[in-house]
């Protein structure tokens, strides 16, 4: 018998839109607090690691952008690569993706 029964019973195809942008401002959230905690850490900007770090949060924080516009103008949750519906299982995990499993590995 499952410990968790809400992950035994099958899950809806889509996201709503209004499921979307709660993930999507929950990982705004998330990397807007990385980015205090970077500015926060008492180490200067000329620090190459920290450097890479605070545009890699940057970078993801443009792709959530990305994202809100995909959920206003209806194509969030297609992959932009086939065209097909990214499973809600992949959009859990990383709510701004723009593409399934099997394109990302082939642009990779």
């Amino acid at each position: 018998m499952p410990l968790d029964a809400s992950r035994s019973e099958p899950r809806p195809h889509r996201l709503s839109a209004q499921e979307a942008r709660q993930r999507l401002e929950h990982a705004r959230d998330t990397r807007l607090a990385q980015l205090r905690a970077l500015a926060g850490t008492g180490r200067t900007a000329d620090d190459g690691f920290l450097a890479e770090q605070k545009a890699a949060v940057e970078g993801v924080l443009a792709e959530i952008d990305a994202a809100f516009a995909r959920v206003a103008d209806g194509t969030y949750g297609r992959c932009e690569g086939c065209g097909k519906p990214v499973p809600a299982e992949r959009l859990e995990i990383l709510p701004y993706t723009r593409h399934c499993v099997a394109c990302r590995t082939r642009t990779a």
